[in-house]
């Protein structure tokens, strides 16, 4: 079945690894025939903001997701960050083990969703706690 998505005006996306941006134009509609990764533009992270823990395992199960060609450099990155976090923070171990399933598996969309839940626990914490060693974890 195809994926109808509409781009607004200016609206980036990837689709297979590529990056489509919609011009200056009206909303445009774009067909996708076959299964290839799509990722919107308000679940891109971009290299420079890949700025905490969380955020670069986000970044990097993105780039599993997107670059099947360096899979292994990008799943071995994967498993040193998730060994790190969960050394430094222990409590977000079941959280990262349903991350681990859908990486196992290869279902990367799912584990993206997951992250992205990270990406919040991490946030809520950090304006909470005072600066000190798990600060450099997080």
């Amino acid at each position: 079945m195809a994926l109808k998505i509409t781009l607004k005006p200016n609206e980036k996306m990837i689709v297979g690894g590529a990056v489509v941006t919609n011009g200056n134009a009206k909303n445009c509609d774009l067909i996708i025939g076959n299964k290839v990764p799509v990722l919107r533009q308000k679940d891109i992270l971009c290299e420079e903001d890949a700025s905490s823990h969380c955020r670069q395992i986000y970044f990097v199960i993105q780039l599993m997701y997107i670059d099947s060609e360096n899979l292994t450099d990008h799943q071995q990155t994967y498993w040193t960050l998730v060994t790190e976090l969960i050394d430094g923070i222990p409590r977000l171990t079941g959280h990262i083990d349903k991350v681990n399933e859908h990486i196992l598996i290869g279902n990367y969309y799912r584990a993206l969703k997951l992250a992205r839940e990270l990406i919040s626990y991490e946030q809520e914490v950090l304006k909470h706690a005072d600066p000190g060693p798990l600060s450099q974890i997080i």
